[in-house]
Order: C-alpha cells, then sequence, then structure tokens
C-alpha cells in the first residue's frame, strides 16, 4: 500500500476499500486532492492551539489537513455510517485528537463538544450549507448574543452562494444572506475551486468563504427583528419596500419613514445600515403596540 505525506493511504484508495460512492442525497462531493485540502486548512489560519469542527468530512481529506496544520483537536460531525471507518483510521493515526461524531450537524451543539478558541472548518454538504452559516451566524446562545463562540469560519460552498454571502448592495447576488453575514462579521471569498477537483464532479464551481466575527455588530439592531425585516423585504425584492414589508406590518410606509428610508426603494438599493434602521423601526412599533 502507497501511502501520503502523512502516512495514511491516498484518498482514492480509502475510496475504493470502504466502498464510499458519493450519496447525491447527502450532498456530497468529496475531494481527493491533499494538496487542496491542505490549502483550505491553512486558509483558516494558524490551527494550533485552537479545535476545529467539521461537517461531512466523508473520508476525511480535510480532516486529514486540519490535523496536519496542527489542530489541536478535531471534531468530525457525520451522517454518513460508511463513511465510520475511514475516519476511524485517521483517528487512530492522530490519537486523542480526532472525534467523530455519527450524527447530524443541525442537531449538534458545538459549544457542549469544543473548546475556545474554535473554529469551523467544512467542504458543507451543498444541502445544508446555507442554513448551516445562518445558525452559525445567529446564534441562540445567550439570547443570540455576539460576538459568537467560534473565532472563524473557514468554509466550501456552491460559488453561487458564497456570492451571495459577499455581495454589495445594487449587486445582483445582493440579499439576505449578505445583510446577515457582513452585519456581524468580515467576509470573504478565499479562492475558488473547479469541479474537477471532486469526486463525482459537480456541475458548478465552488468557492471558499472565510468570515472572521466582528467584535461588535456593525450596527444596533434585534436579530430577530433584522432576519425578518430581511426576509420579507428580499422575499419580494421586485417590490418598493412600501408593498414587500406589508407582510410584516400593514403601516410600512410609515415604519420606513420612521426608519430615514425612502420607501419607493427596493431592497437591493439598501445598505446593512438601512436595514438595521428598518429593523429598530420594528420593534418600536412593535412594542409600541404592547
Amino acid at each position: 500500500m502507497t501511502l501520503a505525506e502523512d502516512g495514511l493511504p491516498p484518498l482514492r484508495e480509502v475510496i475504493a476499500r470502504h466502498g464510499l460512492a458519493a450519496k447525491k442525497a447527502l450532498g456530497q462531493n468529496f475531494l481527493l486532492d491533499l494538496n487542496l485540502t491542505r490549502r483550505i486548512a491553512r486558509a483558516a489560519g494558524d490551527l494550533s492551539g485552537c479545535d476545529v469542527l467539521e461537517i461531512g468530512p466523508g473520508p476525511g481529506g480535510l480532516t486529514r489537513a486540519l490535523l496536519a496544520e496542527g489542530a489541536r483537536r478535531v471534531v468530525a460531525v457525520e451522517r454518513d455510517a460508511r463513511c465510520l471507518p475511514a475516519l476511524d483510521e485517521i483517528a487512530r493515526r492522530w490519537p486523542g485528537r480526532l472525534e467523530v461524531v455519527h450524527g447530524d450537524a443541525l442537531e449538534l451543539d458545538p459549544e457542549a463538544r469544543l473548546n475556545a478558541p474554535w473554529r469551523i472548518v467544512a467542504n458543507l454538504p451543498y444541502n445544508v450549507g446555507t442554513e448551516l452559516l445562518v445558525r452559525w451566524l445567529t446564534p441562540e446562545r445567550r439570547g443570540g448574543g455576539w460576538p459568537p463562540g467560534w473565532s472563524g469560519l473557514t468554509l466550501m460552498f456552491q460559488r453561487e452562494v458564497a456570492e451571495r454571502i459577499v455581495a454589495r448592495p445594487g449587486a445582483k447576488a445582493y440579499g439576505r444572506l449578505a445583510v446577515l453575514a457582513q452585519w456581524r462579521a468580515e467576509a470573504r471569498i478565499a479562492f475558488d475551486v473547479s469541479p474537477r477537483a471532486f469526486t463525482p464532479p459537480p456541475k458548478v464551481w465552488s468557492s471558499v468563504v472565510d468570515l472572521r466575527p466582528l467584535p461588535a455588530p456593525r450596527h444596533p439592531a434585534e436579530p430577530d427583528a433584522l432576519a425578518r425585516v430581511t426576509a420579507a423585504a428580499f422575499g419580494q425584492r421586485r417590490k418598493m419596500l412600501r408593498q414587500s414589508l406589508r407582510t410584516l406590518r400593514p403601516d410600512a410606509a410609515e415604519m420606513c419613514a420612521e426608519a430615514g428610508i425612502d420607501p419607493t426603494l427596493r431592497a437591493e438599493a439598501l445598505d446593512i445600515a438601512d436595514f438595521c434602521a428598518l429593523a429598530r423601526a420594528l420593534r418600536a412599533r412593535e412594542t409600541a403596540r404592547g
């Protein structure tokens, strides 16, 4: 058996030996290039002294890179039981530094398993990636308080989703995800990844996005109110705000005026400060109503 630089078999051998054909139903696309997985791990910054949460490790290519790059400990959450024997081989190679959790990442409480400081680094399954990101950006702990438990997110998304995270007002990709991400974090695309890097190759390019939490949100607003305002505004993005926000309040035009926003604008014209002003106006009117 040939061995890779980390003393473990090449990923193609691991996949063949364990019969790990990627399942579309689980959103799986395996990364087999260990040079690429090392690049992703390095994009997360210095991992020494950090715990790392990984979602959907599959056969463990990125897991191996995170450990090789010096992560103090990796908690890898995998739904697919077929992958567990391959991950167990990695755990034996790095004793005491890899914990494999067989379960659903949507049901995991990261802070119950990770010690500060900790980061999240993952080639996210396509079918749950956006939902997980929104959860990490709007933590339920301490009523959604900020800063979060994590000190960085380095995540692989479809290129289209990555562009939505970093988009600016007026851009075609600008929407709710950009507002929620950039309200509380610095977000950038670190690099793009060709479909040829995956097995099986997806039909689209992917991108690695790096997010770093701000010490405090850019503008004051309650997370729930901001989430509702952005959902309503972008849910009918072709309509003027006085119409799209009527799903929240019948006096949407007056609410916009209170926030200092022209009610004839559309959602794509507003920046984060504008949406936060709308969120504050919404809460003020809800509170006044009792």
